[in-house]
């Protein structure tokens, strides 16, 4: 047995209830960190996984969180068997960890306020959960594909857990030279499969793994559990390294979405601490509030540039589904034709050529004005994600622009996020 304790009330560095974030982990019922505004610890944060040591927090001694500390009574839990470890713990449960697992989505909506919310940054970046067994170790797509040999960084991961057995959630991130995460440059190492080349990116590209959930622990599923106990054990277990960090949580979601906004980030996630985890279920227990407008999309042709891009794609013909797993039709959204690299232009045709097809997948087709130049249509697998201004009055992109593809997203569970 262990209990779920509070990381703030007890532990010194070294110990199974510290690690260098913890600070930042869990912030006091104010906007503060001990004087620090919410805008530098994004900053601190930011440059953290570019610059790959580990976080260290300048402040003296930490203060409990109003929405995560658990009082003097701490709620007990069965507590996995653990394998021999400076960090180790007694104690087992009959949970076999899961095959597979589809995580948990946040659905878009307002910024909700209240004591029952924590908040986080939401990363630009790809959705993974890493499954540890044994001292081995899998990292899995959300659509549950094995990309364990594309993010050759974690592979001390399983070491690095006082488990036999783990479950994590998290977001995998790149970074750009301001240290802000970046799909577009993460992407380039998405579809690496190589071990050799995927090594190779890692070092000029590296990678870190931002967690922030442990669903399962040594025999215990801790998908029932309120989310301000599993991540109070995911304090414990877990100690940050360069390719694997803790994301942060905020008490102040406006204050956070505010910094968000200032730092040029995707946008905030709101979590109602007394939740349990719904593999497979988009829940209004997470909320997404995104401050730029981020769109996923389904590729379903193109149409050939002009001028300096002659010869190349002009501009990707999207669209979206109704329902998600349904497929269904596939509604015309407009034309992207901006955010391409040099490299994407060349990459992109060697993906498309293969799925083209005389039958257009949209229904109804794209008006005659966007097609002046003829389409070329494409069996609608590939997934895109674009940001953009608004949605129109006749439901088109305003001012998309192409961030990169999404290997980790189906075709058919693209729907219009409002």
């Amino acid at each position: 047995m262990i209990s779920v304790r509070d990381p703030h009330h007890e532990g010194e560095r070294g110990s199974l209830t510290h690690h260098p974030c913890a600070d930042l982990g869990h912030r006091p019922g104010t906007d503060t960190l001990h004087d620090q505004p919410i805008t530098d610890d994004l900053e601190a944060y930011l440059r953290g996984p570019r610059l790959a040591p580990p976080l260290v927090v300048p402040h003296g001694a930490r203060q409990p969180s109003k929405r995560t500390g658990g009082g003097d009574k701490p709620r007990i839990v069965n507590a996995p068997g653990l394998n021999p470890h400076p960090r180790s713990l007694p104690g087992v449960g009959p949970d076999r960890l899961p095959r597979t697992l589809v995580p948990m989505k946040a659905a878009s909506g307002d910024l909700p306020t209240g004591e029952d919310w924590t908040y986080e940054v939401k990363w630009d970046g790809m959705r993974a959960v890493a499954f540890v067994d044994n001292g081995m170790q899998r990292i899995q797509s959300s659509t549950e594909r094995d990309v364990t040999g594309s993010w050759p960084e974690l592979a001390g991961l399983a070491a690095a857990l006082p488990a036999a057995a783990a479950l994590l959630d998290g977001e995998l991130i790149a970074t750009d030279d301001q240290g802000r995460p970046s799909f577009g440059l993460l992407q380039q190492r998405m579809h690496i499969a190589n071990h050799a080349e995927a090594a190779r990116r890692a070092a000029e590209q590296p990678i870190v793994y931002v967690v922030f959930d442990l669903l399962h622990l040594d025999g215990n599923d801790l998908t029932s559990l309120p989310l301000r106990d599993r991540r109070r054990l995911l304090d414990q277990v877990l100690e940050p390294a360069p390719a694997w960090r803790l994301s942060p949580l905020h008490d102040d979601g406006e204050a956070l979405l505010a910094a968000a906004r200032e730092q040029r980030l995707e946008g905030v996630v709101a979590k109602r601490l007394d939740a349990g985890y719904e593999p497979g279920r988009r829940s209004g227990a997470w909320r997404k509030v995104k401050v730029r407008r981020r769109q996923e999309m389904v590729i379903g042709g193109w149409i050939p540039g002009e001028g300096g891009r002659a010869g190349q794609i002009g501009a990707l013909l999207v669209g979206y589904h109704d329902t998600a797993g349904e497929g269904g039709p596939l509604h015309f959204a407009g034309r992207v034709g901006t955010g391409f690299t040099d490299a994407e232009l060349i990459r992109l045709p060697g993906l498309l050529d293969p799925l083209t097809t005389d039958r257009c997948p949209f229904d109804p087709p794209p008006p005659r004005a966007d097609l002046a130049r003829g389409a070329t249509w494409v069996r609608p697998e590939l997934v895109a994600e674009l940001a953009f201004a608004e949605w129109t009055s006749d439901d088109r992109l305003r001012h998309p622009s192409y961030l990169g593809l999404r290997s980790d997203k189906a075709a058919v569970d693209v729907t219009r996020a409002e």
